[in-house]
Order: C-alpha cells, then structure tokens, then sequence
C-alpha cells in the first residue's frame, strides 16, 4: 500500500511538472504572438506561411542531394 502511495506521488509530481512546462510554453509563445501582431501586425497565419515554406525550401534542398 505504501509503495503504491509512493509511486502514485512520483507520478503525479511528474506529471505536474510537464503540465506546468507546457502551459509555460503556451503563454509564452502567445504572449509573443500578440506582441508581434500589435507591434508589427503579423498574425499568426503569416508566421505558419513561412513556416511551411521553409519546411518545404528544406525537404527540396535535401532531395536535391
């Protein structure tokens, strides 16, 4: 009983931990997002536009090898 207490915490601190990570990371890449948009006016769908692009320009140089 003791030991599936003491696994039972060890696996909730676990889990805490990268809950807290990525909410972390969540806000984080918001904030970003929104500071970006007022500040420069790019919204998102921009950032995923280059962001396809330059996995594409990536997976062309590489098969161009």
């Amino acid at each position: 009983m003791i030991a599936t207490l003491i696994v039972a915490w060890i696996i909730f601190i676990i889990l805490w931990k990268l809950l807290k990570a990525t909410v972390s990371s969540a806000l984080t890449i918001a904030a970003i997002l929104i500071l970006l948009n007022i500040s420069f006016g790019i919204t998102p769908q921009d950032i995923w536009h280059h962001i396809m692009q330059f996995t594409q320009t990536l997976s062309q140089f590489q098969n161009g090898k």
